[in-house]
């Protein structure tokens, strides 16, 4: 998102979309008493993204002995494409909490 230039200080959030679920948060996690630090997250959410951590240390792993063997810059490139696909489902996964402590 390109930022206006001008007078005032800068927007803390490109949509007012994010903004509003950012109070929404806020809101919830004062109801709950969430500390600075906590979030609230579905167990199924919290399975998603450890089985996708796993599946990304293990891509990892397998790039890393990959390169080894790599001789063909197109080698190269399926092992990044590879890796990427998987960080990619990794950022997926997180998605965003349901609620966030108080600092931003």
């Amino acid at each position: 998102m390109a930022v206006a230039q001008g007078p005032g200080r800068p927007p803390k959030y490109c949509r007012r979309s994010h903004r509003q679920r950012a109070y929404e948060s806020r809101q919830i996690a004062s109801d709950r008493g969430l500390a600075d630090d906590e979030l609230l997250l579905s167990i199924s959410s919290w399975q998603q993204l450890r089985d996708a951590i796993y599946v990304a240390e293990a891509a990892a792993g397998d790039a890393e002995n990959d390169l080894v063997d790599a001789a063909h810059p197109d080698e190269l490139v399926s092992i990044i494409t590879s890796l990427r696909a998987v960080i990619a489902e990794v950022v997926d996964a997180v998605g965003e909490p349901k609620a966030v402590g108080h600092a931003l």
